[in-house]
């Protein structure tokens, strides 16, 4: 609990108290991770930034100092303090530590230092020996809060002080190194000049003055370095720049800078243009191949000579050392897997003498550094050639070196680079850091090029002629593998084009099936319902059978025979309209089926392939919309069967009382009159969904009018469809069948009628209507006796 209460004089409310905590917490987390994540912990970000900001930021005092370095202290090599700061949103609290304003004048020491603070501790955060993950992360926050942009505001803004400019340069540069947003926005800020130029170039400038301090020029090497740093975009645009097309003669660009620096006296300005140059080309060998186009114009009447052949003159004028260090780092990144440049360098007669004449002599320990990287550059030359020159292929350059300067020479020679100390310096950070302009030597990103290099170099100048046919085969089979792997990704690529659209056509389907199935369940219930219905008139019927037989009545018998006799007719009629609209029903399938034979007897030649699953579908729906005719069908034969067990139990039933047999009759036949009409409401929908499946079926027949190739199948399907409409037209005659009955039925109801008395309407009783008076006379005469 110590540090907890250490932590709790940051609160005090005497400064002396809280200034004296800051010192000793300061002492406390120097190289000390457990105590930084315990203050860190207790709130130590919090209480720290809400200090500065009372301080008031980089215009306090020597407590916003302590501020700083105690969390320097936090986040230094303490990736679980950084991903805490940062998860903490305190990366945005930083911004305004840099709003510095306009007026730059009064620049006090203590401002000066508590800026230089700040941006370090920017630095931490963006470190590149930090993890990769957290480096990005914290990149994409500072641009998001608009950190990023305000640093640029300072980079570009006059009256800064130089150590504040340089260290702002560094900042700037780590926190634009790998990311693409980032470069992309520093690419796009313009400096406050007239006409505005880019900030790129102004940096540049700045890089190729030798009245420049030394530091400030490192610092704008570096942040060119991480400019470039995996952003092909940018390399393109910046090698761009030097192309014949591009070239606008009326603005200064980063290219034509370069090339100033390139070949200018100041061998500090040639170093650092090589090593930028030389960034623009890491890693993209579409670069590499685009800067060969580049023609420079070196005196008035003499003709243009290349960028490479340029270099090449310069090496072999003897100039300074590191000038030659320098040309030698960019042209071995040029030529490094990229065999049209070696075969551009090897076409100058010249170029290998040089090499080998400077490998082979016994110079002094200043020329040995040079003489490594010659080792190095035709070592490359070796590895990279594609034997396009009859006299400097490989198995010609390697006898060369072993006649001219002997294989172990050369492996000596070669391995000068990495036992020198500056090449040791150079390969610890990125970021270049010398004591003083001489020292600079090597660039870290050539350091990596140098441990790829140096074992394949050494390795094929002491192979066969048969091993490099041997490995020229495996390359040729490599290559050859990678085609095969890369037609066959453009073949799974396809396959899982046409996936996912059969993926999207499964899935309307389904949607449809659900419809249907929908529908369906629907019809079912309807029917169910019908049925519960139709059970509940039976028990209802059941119990009135019972009440009414107690009742024994001869007088009630003829008015309850005259009610039910209207209500026979009544169904009668109904019936009639039924048989009316079954028959029509039944001319439509007719039509229906004719017109389905009809469209088959053209279609010899169609295709089934893009409408088959439509057709199977529309079997579906046909074969569902007969199994419900099927239903309905069994449903009025129920009905029917009732109503005549329901006219047998009213003749047995002699002693029904008329006014319960009234009451029931009624309720009987408004019961059924409902009935009827759904059902008839029902055979409508029917009769609809058929007219839209015929519509349908028009509509398929003209998409299938198009395809030609698959006959077979087409008379396969029509042979099923034929037998489709063979069964529905067996159904259609079924139906004629129970039409038939029907009227039997209906003849028997009005042969009952006859025989109660009824008078009925039809032709048989039109012949027979005066037979007919003179009975009913003889029965009224009868009726008078009784009375």
């Amino acid at each position: 609990m110590g540090v907890s209460r250490l932590m709790d004089l940051l609160d005090d409310s005497r400064e002396v108290i809280r200034n004296d905590g800051l010192l000793l917490l300061q002492q406390l987390t120097k190289s000390n991770a457990a105590i930084q994540k315990i203050v860190a912990f207790e709130n130590a970000f919090e209480r720290l930034l809400d200090i500065i900001t009372e301080e008031g930021n980089s215009d306090g005092g020597i407590v916003v100092e302590d501020c700083l370095l105690l969390l320097q202290n936090l986040l230094k090599y303490n990736n679980s303090n950084q991903n805490f700061f940062k998860e903490g949103s305190y990366i945005q609290r930083m911004k305004p530590w840099f709003e510095v304003g306009d007026d730059n004048s009064g620049w006090s020491a203590q401002k000066v230092t508590n800026l230089h603070l700040m941006l370090q501790l920017v630095r931490v955060l963006v470190s590149p020996g930090n993890p990769p993950g957290a480096t990005s992360s914290c990149q994409k926050f500072m641009y998001q809060c608009g950190l990023l942009q305000q640093l640029c505001i300072i980079l570009m803004a006059t009256g800064v002080p130089a150590d504040i400019l340089t260290e702002t340069i560094n900042t700037v540069s780590e926190v634009i190194r790998g990311s693409q947003v980032n470069q992309d926005y520093f690419a796009s800020v313009n400096a406050p000049s007239n006409p505005p130029r880019p900030a790129i170039v102004v940096l540049l400038m700045s890089m190729v003055n030798e009245r420049q301090p030394f530091v400030l020029r490192c610092a704008v090497l570096y942040c060119f370095q991480c400019f470039l740093y995996k952003n092909q975009k940018g390399q393109g645009e910046i090698v761009a720049t030097l192309l014949p097309s591009t070239i606008d003669a009326t603005s200064l660009s980063a290219g034509q800078l370069l090339c100033g620096g390139l070949f200018s006296t100041d061998s500090l300005s040639n170093w650092c243009a090589a090593v930028a140059l030389a960034h623009a080309l890491l890693e993209n060998s579409t670069q590499k191949e685009q800067l060969l186009r580049v023609q420079l114009a070196t005196s008035i009447g003499n003709p243009p000579v290349s960028l490479l052949q340029q270099c090449t003159n310069i090496l072999a004028q003897g100039s300074k050392v590191q000038t030659r260090v320098g040309l030698l780092m960019l042209l071995c990144t040029w030529l490094t897997n990229c065999p049209i440049a070696v075969t551009h360098f090897l076409h100058n007669a010249a170029n290998v003498p040089f090499l080998t004449a400077q490998i082979s002599e016994n110079l002094g320990e200043e020329e040995q550094l040079v003489q490594g990287l010659c080792a190095m550059l035709l070592g490359i030359c070796i590895y990279y050639n594609d034997n396009s020159l009859e006299n400097n292929t490989k198995e010609k350059l390697k006898q060369l070196i072993e006649k001219r300067i002997g294989k172990e020479i050369f492996t000596e020679k070669l391995g000068f680079i990495t036992k020198h100390e500056f090449y040791s310096k150079a390969a610890q950070k990125p970021q270049p850091s010398f004591s003083s302009p001489d020292h600079m030597m090597f660039d870290h990103e050539f350091t990596k090029l140098v441990k790829e290099l140096e074992a394949v170099i050494i390795k094929a100048i002491y192979k066969s002629s048969e091993e490099d046919k041997k490995e020229e085969e495996v390359k040729k089979s490599l290559e050859q593998h990678d085609n095969i792997i890369s037609h066959y990704k453009t073949v799974i690529r396809e396959q899982d084009i046409q996936l996912e659209n059969l993926k999207q056509t499964v899935s309307s389907l389904q949607a449809k099936n659900e419809q249907f199935q929908t529908t369906v369940t629907q019809q079912l219930a309807q029917i169910q319902q019908h049925k519960d219905q139709y059970n509940l008139l039976k028990v209802q019927l059941g119990k009135d059978s019972q009440h009414h037989n107690a009742h024994n009545s001869n007088a009630q018998m003829n008015g309850f025979q005259s009610e039910e006799v209207s209500q026979l007719k009544e169904e009668i009629e109904e019936m009639k309209k039924q048989h009316e609209l079954l028959q029509v029903e039944l001319s439509e399938n007719n039509v229906l089926i004719e017109n389905l034979k009809h469209s088959q007897a053209g279609d010899q030649t169609e295709q089934i392939t893009a409408g088959s699953e439509q057709v199977t579908e529309l079997q579906k729906e046909i074969e569902t919309i007969k199994s419900q005719l099927h239903v309905q069908s069994t449903e009025i034969n129920r009905l029917q069967a009732e109503r005549m067990d329901l006219v047998q139990q009213i003749e047995a039933n002699t002693t029904v009382t008329a006014s319960d047999a009234s009451t029931t009759a009624a309720s009987k036949n408004s019961d059924y009159e409902e009935k009827m009409a759904s059902l008839l409401q029902e055979l409508s929908s029917l009769k609809d969904e058929l007219k839209a499946l015929s519509e349908e079926k028009s509509s398929l027949k003209r998409e299938l009018d198009s395809a030609h190739s698959t006959a077979a199948i087409l008379q396969d399907e029509k042979h099923k469809l034929l037998q489709e409409v063979a069964e529905s037209k067996k159904e259609q005659d079924d139906l004629l069948i129970l039409l038939a009955d029907q009227d039997q039925k209906i003849l028997g109801l009005k042969n009952k009628l006859k025989e109660l008395g009824e008078q009925v309407e039809d032709e048989d009783d039109l012949e027979s209507g005066d037979a007919g008076d003179e009975d009913d006379l003889d029965d009224e005469d009868s009726r008078d006796d009784d009375m």
